[in-house]
């Protein structure tokens, strides 16, 4: 990169530049596996479960791990479903639907998450792409990833709720 240009005070510019770059990457590989390894001592059962969904890796596993804590705190999918904001909000009393006024009620981490989950999963997954190819004749293709992280979502909930591995065969049946 630096042998583009030809004056030396651009040619310093860019190599200051690559050095934080690769300070910043090296430091940031650090801190990851010290919060990696953190979390497999800390909670590695639920680590293992979100690792075998195609689709989380490092990263995804640990921000579901660290957002949701403990899932039983969440006595139903729907409230899991609404606290990861996979669902339009309500606002209801006395039987009247008010809607949320634009308000965004929920974790905007998980929601970032499990949109981030449903487009890793379709990548290089043709059962998958059948799956979202078919919620596509109901709705628009937004619509139908937003349908395909819900989806994640509620399966994520049983799978830590049940402490069971991802099975595709069942997830995409159902």
């Amino acid at each position: 990169m630096r042998n583009c240009f030809d004056d030396a005070f651009v040619q310093r510019n860019i190599d200051l530049d690559l050095n934080i770059i690769a300070f910043y990457r090296h430091e940031l590989s650090s801190i990851e596996c010290f919060i990696e390894k953190h979390a497999k001592h800390h909670n590695g059962r639920d680590y293992h479960i979100l690792t075998s969904f195609p689709g989380i890796g490092r990263i995804l596993a640990l921000t579901i791990l660290y957002e949701v804590g403990d899932i039983g705190r969440f006595n139903t999918v729907q409230d899991f479903a609404s606290y990861s904001r996979l669902i339009k909000c309500k606002a209801e009393s006395a039987g009247k639907s008010y809607g949320t006024q634009g308000n965004k009620i929920g974790n905007a981490h998980l929601k970032w998450a499990f949109g981030e989950i449903a487009v890793l999963y379709l990548r290089g997954n043709d059962k998958a792409k059948a799956y979202l190819l078919k919620l596509q004749k109901r709705m628009s293709k937004a619509k139908a990833l937003s349908a395909l992280a819900h989806k994640i979502g509620r399966c994520v909930y049983y799978m830590l709720k049940n402490q069971k591995v991802f099975d595709e065969k069942r997830f995409l049946t159902g």
